[in-house]
């Protein structure tokens, strides 16, 4: 009976006191098979790949920013274009790994004057670069901008255009909605409500001269510069002006009549001849100085 049963498995052993990880329902855990490298890696500190605060998403994108050369665009459209989380879930990890340090974005201006983000990756967050040269550096204290408003600056008057004789309200609505379908022709000819005000006494002058409302569209929007106008008002303007066409005879403004000639006849008083109604028979000077004014 003091015979041990040599085949029955040996008795489970209790966890020591002084290793309570140890459990008797241990299920195993990671056994890491690590080789050395020599070429291709990088250097990630556990502050970010066992971050207790940021998401798994964000620590495998924090992992790999820091994995890439320098220059390598990682703004949100490349970053989409290289991975399969989509727009919203690698705008947050961004978003997050900014919040607690291991990103910073800034936008800066080029010598080109082209506004663009420049994003740099810290491998040690909040430290200081005089301690750790190689460390990312506290981001420079933004200047600060005098916030006080400025006021708008003038702008140049548009060029004067055509003033019709007879502006009839009629004829400046006609103007008006001719002005308002040029858009229709070339969107460039969007105008605003005083532009058009301005601009509608000068197209009446050309329908009150019988140019067709087709004649006049064609004079305003054909043969257009291919570049973009930055004041259309102006150059419908100029257009207005220098291509007004004349009235028509029957419209032209008379001028003053001319003046009478009389015949000539001899003053009664000198025998000089002169000029004058039928019913003078003096010339002035007589009729001024002779022996016989009245």
């Amino acid at each position: 009976m003091d015979t041990q049963n040599t085949s029955a498995p040996p008795r489970a052993r209790s966890a020591p006191v002084g290793n309570p990880t140890r459990s008797r329902h241990h299920t195993g855990g990671v056994i890491h098979d690590n080789t050395r490298h020599t070429t291709r890696f990088v250097v990630i500190g556990n502050h970010l790949t066992q971050h207790p605060e940021l998401s798994l998403l964000a620590i495998g994108l924090g992992c790999h920013i820091q994995s890439l050369p320098t220059g390598t665009p990682v703004d949100i459209k490349s970053l989409v274009a290289r991975f399969k989380e989509g727009t919203k879930r690698i705008s947050d990890a961004l978003r997050e790994l900014e919040t607690h340090g291991c990103l910073r974005r800034e936008r800066v201006r080029t010598p080109t004057g082209r506004i663009i983000t420049r994003t740099t990756s810290c491998n040690q967050p909040h430290h200081r670069r005089e301690a750790a040269p190689t460390d990312c550096p506290a981001p420079p204290p933004r200047p600060t901008r005098d916030r006080t408003p400025q006021p708008p600056r003038p702008r140049k008057a548009l060029p004067a255009v055509p003033q019709p004789g007879h502006p009839a309200p009629a004829l400046l609505q006609q103007a008006t909605d001719l002005l308002a379908s040029l858009r229709r022709h070339d969107p460039r000819l969007l105008l605003s409500t005083t532009d058009t005000e301005h601009l509608a006494p000068g197209v009446a002058a050309w329908l009150e001269r019988e140019a067709t409302p087709t004649a006049l569209r064609h004079a305003l929007t054909d043969d257009l510069p291919d570049e973009p106008l930055h004041r259309p008002a102006a150059l419908l303007a100029h257009r207005l002006t220098a291509h007004l066409p004349p009235l028509p005879p029957y419209r032209t403004p008379a001028g003053p009549p001319p003046p009478t000639r009389h015949p000539l006849r001899n003053c009664d008083g000198c025998d000089h001849a002169f000029r004058a109604p039928e019913t003078e028979t003096r010339c002035p000077n007589c009729r001024t100085t002779g022996p016989h004014r009245l």
